[in-house]
């Protein structure tokens, strides 16, 4: 069973930046590359929508249309961290981060809430002048 426990979310006017950062613990015999790790955002009265992914077994990221070019996805194993840099940030991005972690979840369904049974407790980000 793995932790996972985010960070770095906060209050930050349109245009600025964040790093949020995902910490996994609990892998014991595992790598950080042995799961597909994701970022989720859920606003208020929307559904949770995918971010962005981490594929494991080389570590191919996949983006949502809405942040390409913006958001940027990176991996430290050592830490056994995976982060979040969004930069250009719109009022649009404001909602609960989450972090999701999965062995199992293909490439083309990586955006799928259901691909995922390891979830982090979320962290608040609010776009707002």
């Amino acid at each position: 069973q793995l932790q996972l426990v985010e960070s770095g979310g906060g209050l930050v006017q349109p245009g600025g930046s964040l790093r949020l950062s995902c910490r996994v613990s609990g892998l014991t015999l595992d790598t950080l590359d042995d799961y597909n790790i994701a970022w989720f955002r859920q606003a208020p009265g929307k559904k949770r929508e995918g971010v962005s992914c981490i594929m494991s077994r080389g570590g191919i990221r996949n983006y949502a249309d809405s942040v390409k070019g913006r958001f940027t996805l990176s991996r430290d194993d050592a830490k056994n961290t995976v982060y979040l840099e969004m930069n250009s940030l719109k009022p649009e991005d404001t909602g609960v981060y989450y972090c999701a972690a999965d062995r199992y979840v293909g490439s083309t369904s990586w955006f799928i809430t259901g691909m995922y049974d390891q979830w982090g407790q979320g962290t608040q980000v609010t776009v707002s002048s």
